[in-house]
């Protein structure tokens, strides 16, 4: 399978960023990709300190947010991550941040909510996503043209119970959009997608942020492909938006947990 990694930078207008966003996703159809991968908060990265500003970008999934993406991989006949997008929650403030997978049919087919949410004191600043954000609570495996895949998002990366999880219930992918600050990126972003992938003898699949957000905090990018035994086979840079690409070989599966039996079933 031919997967496409999305690495961009998102802003706080939801309009702009979907057009980048179906453009970037164009550009990885054209090269012939059967799975297009999204970062974490694709279609918004902002502010979600304003109540009012939070319902206003929040919406049910499937729904206005999915629906042009839906229709885009229904045209193309591929599968499609919404890294996450923000999902409403009916009776609460708080929204769920939430991956987003659709089949060929256009049809979503799994969504996971953010288990982990992140918080981190970083150099001038304190961030808490649960202030906004409320907390998933199921692990997700969904099928991916032959593929099963164990979805994910971000900060997940400091829990492996979860990925153990997913790889215990089958899936042979680990997918892990993300928006990794810089400095905790550069510190440790490559270090845990390896770790993932040797432990649980999977691919991780790892689009991320670039750049600055509007509120000022900058992602690492470094969007990532890492095969089942840990090793590397494409990396984008921590500079620019750009598309990242890769066969996906089964056998490479097979072989790592031929030689290491490791993932309990």
């Amino acid at each position: 399978m031919k997967v496409a990694l999305i690495q961009m930078c998102s802003g706080a207008d939801v309009d702009r960023n979907i057009v980048r966003a179906l453009f970037f996703c164009n550009a990885a159809v054209r090269r012939k990709a059967e799975f297009v991968l999204l970062p974490e908060v694709c279609l918004f990265r902002g502010s979600l300190a304003d109540p009012r500003r939070r319902r206003d970008i929040a919406q049910p999934v499937p729904g206005k947010l999915t629906r042009p993406f839906q229709e885009f991989a229904r045209r193309y006949k591929i599968y499609l991550l919404l890294g996450s997008v923000h999902e409403r929650i009916r009776g609460s403030s708080k929204v769920f941040n939430t991956s987003v997978l659709i089949d060929p049919r256009g049809r979503v087919i799994a969504k996971y909510r953010k288990i982990h949410l992140f918080r981190a004191r970083l150099p001038g600043r304190s961030i808490d996503e649960s202030e906004n954000l409320k907390a998933g609570k199921k692990s997700v495996v969904a099928n991916i043209k032959g593929f099963k895949a164990g979805l994910t998002i971000c900060y997940d990366l400091r829990f492996p119970w979860l990925y153990r999880e997913c790889a215990r219930r089958g899936a042979q992918i680990l997918l892990v959009p993300s928006a990794f600050t810089r400095p905790t990126g550069k510190a440790h972003f490559e270090t845990l997608l390896r770790a993932r992938a040797i432990v649980d003898l999977c691919y991780v699949l790892a689009p991320d942020q670039v750049g600055s957000s509007v509120g000022g905090v900058s992602s690492f990018g470094n969007s990532m492909i890492v095969d089942p035994w840990g090793k590397v086979i494409a990396r984008a840079d921590g500079r620019s938006e750009s598309i990242l690409m890769a066969y996906l070989d089964f056998s490479r599966i097979r072989r790592a947990r031929r030689a290491f039996p490791a993932v309990i079933g």
